[in-house]
């Protein structure tokens, strides 16, 4: 089943304006799908089959005048030489919405656009489902601990499969082909055992020496391979939040997944009746809140502007949204039970941040259903996060 994408109005608008449009994004988010469904007239090609990278690779000109109209180039990294030749071609007919590149690898991808296309190409980030997308689907998780578990890949629910046996596949395939590709790294084992340290630590702070420790390895290759997993888009990390308050904050970021479903699978929790009870499922919460703002944002264009709070002495909260009009203070509550308790923290961090002379609102995303509007701040039920309007009021109207 196809649904509509959020970030469908964006590229097509992109693709009015500029002679190409480059869809980054981790492997199986629906780049795809998305582009052909967008641009059917364009001829598709991708450079994942070796018979065809071969050709892209040795005589890129042929193989670029196949499609003298335009085409959708898919896995366009595996041959990133081939965007030297595509500049050329794009400045003597500059079109719009002729070229579509998609890649699933950020950095790569990311520097030979910015070397050979830049000035032509709009740059936008396919992430996996948002909650907002995955309620399009006739079939999608109604409880907290199944959306958490299932995570939001889109051939989950399109094809109605078993989460578990997909994931399992899923983590076999990104090790064996995309870490490969990415970086030389010979001991995959020790590898797949640090991506599930880094799964043990989301939603904490990004400590480069313990899990280097934890994993018998050195810290420039824990450095190397946290890059590896943002670079393919499994990870990311926050900033902690900067400002001349006077204040001991801490400077460490956080690690957070994209995807909760993966972190499930790396955790060994395989049901919802594990997931419950898990010591991390309040981690597990956390990053489904911070990784749903992020994927909306990033379905709007946004970037920039997200970090937590932290000070020495306690003072904490999960996420500020920090814009020149508001700072938005977002905190993840993983209990079904309203709590005024829920707003201590980050309305205590609100005191301290006076001195920004902006005005300062508070949010709390809880596993609950009631939604209340408090003198302290908002509550907001985790199923009703996608149209809260976070940082954006004016978006719940919309919906």
């Amino acid at each position: 089943m196809l649904i509509c994408r959020d970030l469908a109005p964006h590229l097509v608008r992109a693709a009015a304006q500029l002679p190409v449009v480059t869809l980054t994004g981790p492997r199986q988010s629906g780049k795809t799908t998305l582009c052909r469904a967008l641009f059917p007239r364009h001829p598709y090609v991708t450079l994942e089959a070796p018979d065809v990278r071969a050709f892209a690779t040795e005589d890129p000109r042929a193989f670029l005048a196949q499609f003298p109209k335009g085409a959708v180039i898919d896995e366009v990294q595996r041959v990133p030489e081939l965007l030297s030749y595509l500049q050329g071609i794009v400045d003597d007919d500059p079109s719009p919405g002729r070229w579509i590149l998609t890649g699933s690898q950020n950095l790569s991808l990311l520097e030979s656009v910015s070397q050979s296309l830049a000035g032509r190409t709009a740059m936008h980030h396919l992430l996996p489902l948002t909650r907002g997308e995955v309620v399009r689907f006739p079939r999608h998780p109604r409880s907290i601990e199944e959306a958490l578990l299932v995570g939001g890949y889109p051939r989950i629910f399109d094809r109605n499969l078993d989460p578990v046996d997909w994931l399992r596949s899923y983590v076999a395939t990104y090790l064996e082909r995309d870490v490969r590709t990415i970086s030389n790294v010979s001991d995959l084992a020790t590898f797949q055992r640090f991506v599930q340290l880094c799964a043990g630590r989301t939603a904490q702070l990004l400590n480069y020496s313990s899990l280097a420790n934890d994993c018998a390895i050195s810290q420039p290759s824990a450095k190397a391979w946290i890059s590896i997993l943002e670079a393919s888009f499994v990870a990311f990390h926050l900033p902690a939040f900067h400002a001349n308050l006077r204040k001991r904050l801490v400077k460490m970021p956080k690690l957070y997944f994209y995807d909760t479903g993966l972190v499930c699978w790396l955790l060994g929790i395989r049901t919802p009746e594990q997931l419950r009870s898990h010591p991390l499922r309040g981690s597990i919460f956390e990053t489904w809140v911070i990784s749903e703002i992020v994927k909306h944002r990033t379905n709007r264009g946004e970037t920039g502007g997200l970090s937590f709070y932290r000070e020495s002495n306690g003072a904490e909260v999960d996420l500020v949204i920090d814009q020149p009009a508001r700072v938005t203070l977002v905190e993840a509550k993983s209990g079904a039970t309203p709590s005024s308790s829920y707003f201590d923290g980050a309305n205590r961090v609100r005191r301290h941040l006076g001195r920004l002379r902006r005005p300062c609102e508070v949010a709390v995303v809880y596993g609950g259903d009631q939604f209340q509007q408090r003198s302290v701040g908002r509550l907001i039920p985790w199923r009703r996060l996608h149209a809260a309007g976070i940082p954006d009021p004016e978006f719940e109207s919309s919906k």
